[in-house]
This record gives structure tokens, C-alpha cells and sequence, in this order.
């Protein structure tokens, strides 16, 4: 009796778990049917300017020794009149990139540009405190912000700067495009993430009108939208979503420009792209915590509200996605063992959940790389590894996740820069450029889930009703196996690296 009722309520709690990670799953064919409906609707662009407005463009950066002079350098290439565009260089360095940075903007300098460098002494605020410093500063207008490792294009504020013509436009985003995107099938994979994030979610909330995020990079702001917002704030690590919100909250409005790109660097080997993702992870269950409920008391309507509830609680799926990677093998057992009478009814209710759920992921990111103009090969080829890395990542968000839901406090960790070149040549990590090994439990943790599910799959073939009772299910867990395999494998052979680098710093 006592093995039946645990059986039950496991059952339960899997298909409770599940049907969460459904209704978002269903949140994903929802954004793609407003993409589909609103993608032949761009801004309108209703006026020029007579006279260009000063804009000033900022470039934040901590320890980018091998990017900070390719972007300063860049940065001066733009195409827009000299005596109305001031250039800060934000630099945050303990290291070389001091006098990397100091010197590239004295020649800069030197050759007419109207370019700073600002150097703080400690990184209060990380980023945040640093873009607030240079505004406080700042001579322009409009404000530009570029990371390190981007490449400004130079008619990116000819293309985008008419728009803040409409006085309520606060912010202009534009596309991110990929510099190393064909270096590995790690960074094809983010590559993906990425054009799914931009393609569809940005253009289907802009264009119905529902809030959006300026992504911290590759935009331009209107001062009196970011003073009028709260400013920069540092309270959570995702600076740029938290004013994104309240600048909207406040009334501003957002114009995403899909056509107007600029390249930049994904991260390269598997630890960079953790800590990138634990950052994007926790600063958004942060923002989630500071802001929904000022967006569900504000007086916007319903389906921005709603809209935005997915949007900020879309960091806790991974515990939900971590929650069915512990369930699944109890669950499946109690079917054959435990609790034997599953009709085929419940059977048919868990694919439709499985398929709604991960099938979302296939049509939304397939869909993003057709709008993009790939051909059906190059649009599907990369999907299944897009999504045994977005699985095999989860419990790293979700203890992402976690931590910002608790109100565990860390430091702003960059996300490290490598250069394109060296990326698209495949060679190997420069010395003392390896991130440091940050929570290496994890690595171990996802190794054990990995084993963990291929026990339960192994053990469900001894079984002589595995077919009939557990084999639509079996498809999703070699998923999660190849994910946490991949994952796991590559943050070690990262650590490796690591090792032998120290161990041999001359090569």
C-alpha cells in the first residue's frame, strides 16, 4: 500500500512538472504564431532628423586585453560626424587592457576623434556603475553601448538614430550577429539560442506591442529615457533587462530594428558559456522578483501583463526542466512496477505533453533560422544539438535561478573574450585566458544526472511492458543524457585545459 501511494504521487508530481513545462512550451508556439502574424509590420520611421543629434557612444570593459583595441579602433570608424559623437571608453581593467585601452584612445585622439577613457579604480556596480559614471558625463543626446567584444558597424547610427524622431522612443535594439558562429557546435548552438531570442521574441513583443529588453549592447538609449527610469542600477546582475522594464513601465517606448546587425563573439568553450548563462540566469530571477510585481499592480493592459509574467519567470524552467530529470525514472518505474494499470488514455496525454512541450523548441528555432534565410538543411542540422545543450545547461541556470530567487549575492563575472580570429581557427585557448573553474560540483552533478537517466532507460528494458508503458518517453530522456553528457564533458575537458596550461604556460 505504502509502494502504490508513493508510486501515485510521484506520477502526480512528474505530470504536474511536465504540464508547467507545457504551458510554457506552449508560451513558445504562442510568440511564433504573433511573429508570423506581425513580421511584415516594421516601425514605421516617420521623420529624419534636419541636424544629426550628439550621440555618445559607450564602450564598457574589465580585462579585455585581446578585443579593447579592435573595438575602440572600430569604433572611431563609424560613419557619423565627428563633432557630434563623443566616444567614452569605460574601463573597469586590473590588467593589461589599461594601457592597451589608454593608448589606443590617445592615437585615436590624436587623429581628431573626440574620444575619452574613463578608469575606475574598483567596480562598484560592475557594468551598471560603470555606464552610470559615463552618462553622468555624457554629452550626448543618445547613447550608444557597445560590449568589447563587438564590431560596431559604421552606418549602425545613420540606420538606427531617425527613430528617436518619435519622442516617445526610449531605446533602439538591434540584432546581434555572430562572429565565431561556425567555429564549434557549441557556439552553432548558441548561435541558434540566440537568433530565436532576437528573430522572434523581440519582433513578436515589439511589434504587438508588448514589453521587450534592450540587451545590454549593440543599442541606443535617449538619456532622458534612462534619468527618467531610475538610471543604471546594480541591484541585480542583469543591468539592462531591470531598465529595460522600467522604462517601459514609465511609459517609453522600444524600437527593435532586426535588419540593422552587429557582430560580435559567442563564447567559445563550455565554462565562458556557463557563466554567461548563470549570469543572464540569476540577474533575470533577480529582475523577476524586483519588477513583476510593479508590472502586475501597473495600469498597462492585460496581455502585456501576461506577456510579461512568461517573459520574467521564464529562468525558473530550468528548475522545473531539473525537477523532470530527477522524477522521470521514479515516475516511468511506477508505471511498470508500482502502479500498473496506466490506461492508454494517460499514455497519450503524456506524448501530447512531451511533444507540446519539446516539440515547441524545434518549430520555434527552426522557425528563426528560415527568417533568416538558411536553407532547410543549415536550419535543422544544428537543432538537435541546440537542444541537448539547452538541456544538459539547466542545472547550471537552475541553480542560477535559485540563487536569484534567494537573494544570494555574487559579482558581476564576464563573460571571457578570445578574439574571433583565433576562434575561427580553431586554436587552442590562449594562456591565462581560461576562466577559472567556478562551482565544479556542477560538473560532477551533471555527469551523475547523465548515468542517472541511463540506468533508468537500461533498467526499463528488462521490463516486458516497456513498450506499451514508458517507450514515448524514451525519446526525451536520451535527450536529456546526450545534454548532460555533452555538457559535462566539456566543462571537464575545459578544466583540463586549464591544468595543462598552468602546468605549461610556454605553450
Amino acid at each position: 500500500m505504502n509502494l502504490d501511494w508513493l508510486g501515485r504521487a510521484t506520477l502526480a508530481a512528474y505530470f504536474v512538472v511536465l504540464t508547467i513545462l507545457c504551458i510554457y512550451g506552449a508560451h513558445r508556439y504562442f510568440l511564433l504564431m504573433i511573429y508570423l502574424r506581425v513580421r511584415r509590420k516594421p516601425p514605421a520611421l516617420r521623420a529624419c532628423f534636419r541636424e544629426r543629434p550628439r550621440v555618445t557612444l559607450q564602450l564598457p570593459m574589465f580585462n579585455e586585453q585581446y578585443v579593447a583595441q579592435r573595438v575602440i579602433e572600430r569604433a572611431c570608424r563609424i560613419d557619423y560626424p565627428r563633432d557630434c559623437l563623443q566616444i567614452q571608453v569605460l574601463d573597469d581593467s586590473t590588467d593589461d587592457t589599461v594601457e592597451i585601452a589608454r593608448a589606443t584612445v590617445e592615437r585615436m585622439r590624436a587623429a581628431g576623434h573626440d574620444i575619452v577613457y574613463v578608469h575606475r579604480d574598483n567596480r562598484a556596480g560592475y557594468k551598471a556603475g560603470a555606464l552610470e559614471a559615463g552618462t553622468e558625463s555624457a554629452t550626448g543626446e543618445f547613447i550608444a553601448i557597445f560590449d568589447a567584444d563587438f564590431l560596431p558597424p559604421e552606418r549602425i547610427l545613420r540606420d538606427a538614430i531617425d527613430y528617436f524622431t518619435d519622442e516617445r522612443v526610449g531605446a533602439v535594439q538591434t540584432r546581434w550577429e555572430h562572429l565565431n558562429r561556425d567555429s564549434s557546435l557549441l557556439t552553432q548552438a548558441q548561435a541558434i539560442l540566440l537568433d530565436g531570442h532576437f528573430v522572434i521574441e523581440h519582433t513578436a513583443r515589439n511589434r504587438s506591442g508588448r514589453y521587450m529588453s534592450f540587451n545590454g549592447t549593440a543599442g541606443i538609449w535617449r538619456k532622458d529615457a534612462i534619468v527618467d527610469a531610475g538610471g543604471w542600477q546594480h541591484d541585480t546582475l542583469t543591468e539592462d533587462l531591470d531598465l529595460s522594464y522600467r522604462a517601459q513601465l514609465r511609459g517609453w517606448k522600444f524600437v527593435f530594428l532586426p535588419n540593422v546587425t552587429a557582430p560580435a563573439e559567442l563564447p567559445p568553450e563550455m565554462n565562458a558559456f556557463k557563466a554567461q548563462q548563470h549570469r543572464w540566469t540569476k540577474g533575470g530571477a533577480q529582475t523577476c522578483l524586483k519588477l513583476l510585481p510593479k508590472v502586475l499592480l501597473s495600469p498597462c493592459k492585460w496581455w502585456v501583463k501576461v506577456e510579461a509574467f512568461f517573459h520574467l519567470t521564464s529562468c525558473f524552467v530550468y528548475i522545473f526542466m531539473v525537477l523532470l530529470t530527477v522524477l522521470i525514472g521514479p515516475a516511468l518505474l511506477a508505471k511498470l512496477v508500482i502502479n500498473p494499470g496506466v490506461s492508454r488514455a494517460q499514455a497519450v496525454f503524456e506524448f501530447i505533453l512531451f511533444v507540446v512541450g519539446f516539440g515547441s523548441v524545434l518549430f520555434f528555432y527552426i522557425g528563426s533560422q528560415r527568417e533568416l534565410m538558411r536553407n532547410w538543411f543549415d536550419s535543422v542540422r544544428f537543432v538537435p544539438a541546440l537542444m541537448a545543450v539547452g538541456m544538459g545547461i539547466a542545472l547550471n541556470n537552475a541553480v542560477a535561478a535559485i540563487e536569484g530567487f534567494l537573494g544570494h549575492q555574487s559579482e558581476f563575472v564576464r563573460t571571457p573574450k578570445f578574439g574571433d580570429q583565433s576562434r575561427q581557427r580553431g586554436d587552442r585557448l590562449r594562456p591565462n585566458v581560461v576562466p577559472r573553474r567556478r562551482k565544479s560540483w556542477q560538473v560532477w552533478a551533471e555527469l551523475g544526472l547523465a548515468l542517472y537517466l541511463t540506468a533508468c532507460v537500461v533498467s526499463f528494458f528488462f521490463h516486458e511492458y516497456w513498450v506499451e508503458r514508458v517507450s514515448a518517453a524514451i525519446p526525451f530522456v536520451l535527450v536529456f543524457i546526450v545534454g548532460y553528457f555533452y555538457v559535462a564533458f566539456q566543462s571537464l575537458y575545459t578544466n583540463w585545459q586549464a591544468r595543462q596550461t598552468t602546468a605549461n604556460p610556454a605553450t
